[in-house]
């Protein structure tokens, strides 16, 4: 191989690919990124054996065709200490070269031909989702998942297609939420994602891409990346029977608000007491040390009686840095109840604190 490039296109390729690389063992051959020239193209890829990323480039001269590897993190630190412009890349012998003007760098290569194998996509069955729907939702259900679960499947995000509507869905066993969406898709299917792959794809994706699926694995594909995920294999909760099938009361409440009371609080503790009155909201602290908190808002509310519920404010602030309406629904079924708060397709059903 032997081919010269500019150092920022370089940057930005070796930069995506870097959470793809298994950094802690230098040895293995997934520390390394997988570089081939195919016609007029160079492609990279980067794999850890559970995600993978391949990305694609037209931008470049070819003088010799070929395959090498290269230590991801390694090839990264060169090309970001070099100047702008061109860099040439050649392998001799079991060994890739790095040359910019006077500077010349020399790292070792593993075989190119044992590089693992990234799934086939082309004769996989499509999602027919609005991919940009799709990103959305992730975005908002992103911080309802767990972490560190024993249970495999909680640690990732459900996608239950239905025949006439799919849900994406993410609990932590104190919460649970969900993105609904009206559509059509005559199928029905219940795939797992690991939450590691929502977080790339979020950073990697923001146009049209792709989708197709097997029983192991996601492949997404956009115009300059293709990226693969395994899939969890597991039974996600039967998030339906979660959902409260009636509502006692539900009132509409700007965001602001709330948020404004929530941060006064959080100044002493997280979990907050709320009392909805007829005209007023109040907020105070439920911490356990002697420090307290309150404060209150100006509001009317169509109730008669007061409502108290107990909060980990998170929770709530969490909903509400995700939605773009100035209003929410905040339902309620009584003082320990869960309650729910939603905004157009998206909703967090939400366990409270005890009082």
């Amino acid at each position: 191989m032997n081919i010269i490039i500019q150092n920022s296109v370089l940057d930005n390729i070796f930069t995506a690919l870097q959470p793809f690389l298994d950094k802690k063992d230098s040895s293995q051959i997934t520390s390394h990124i997988y570089l081939e020239t195919r016609e007029n193209q160079l492609i990279c890829k980067a794999t850890d054996f559970e995600m993978g990323l391949c990305s694609t480039t037209n931008s470049l001269t070819i003088n010799e065709q070929g395959i090498a590897t290269v230590n991801g993190k390694q090839i990264l630190d060169i090309i970001k200490r070099l100047k702008e412009g061109e860099i040439n890349l050649y392998t001799n012998n079991e060994n890739l070269h790095i040359k910019q003007n006077k500077s010349s760098f020399k790292l070792p290569m593993f075989n190119a031909q044992e590089f693992p194998s990234f799934p086939e996509y082309e004769t996989l069955p499509k999602l027919e989702i609005n991919s940009l729907e799709l990103i959305n939702s992730m975005k908002k259900i992103f911080p309802v998942i767990d972490t560190n679960n024993q249970k495999r499947e909680l640690n990732g995000a459900l996608l239950d297609i239905k025949e006439y509507s799919y849900n994406f869905v993410a609990t932590d066993t104190k919460r649970l939420a969900m993105v609904k969406f009206e559509n059509p898709s005559g199928n029905n299917l219940a795939l797992i994602f690991p939450k590691k792959a929502i977080t790339e794809i979020q950073r990697l994706f923001f146009d049209h891409i792709e989708l197709f699926y097997n029983e192991k694995n996601i492949v997404i594909k956009s115009q300059n990346y293709v990226f693969f995920s395994h899939l969890i294999n597991g039974k996600f909760p039967d998030y339906e029977k979660i959902l409260p099938k009636e509502i006692q009361t539900k009132l509409t409440i700007p965001k602001t608000k709330i948020i404004e009371g929530i941060k006064v609080i959080n100044s002493v503790t997280n979990d907050v007491k709320i009392t909805f009155r007829p005209s007023e909201i109040l907020f105070e602290s439920l911490s356990q040390d002697n420090s307290e908190a309150q404060t209150q808002i100006e509001i009317d509310l169509p109730i008669t009686e007061e409502i108290e519920i107990g909060i980990n404010s998170r929770h709530v602030l969490d909903f509400l840095s995700q939605i773009e309406t100035t209003d929410f629904i905040w339902g309620l079924n009584g003082k320990n109840a869960p309650f729910i708060l939603k905004s157009e397709n998206f909703s967090t059903v939400v366990m409270p604190i005890i009082l």
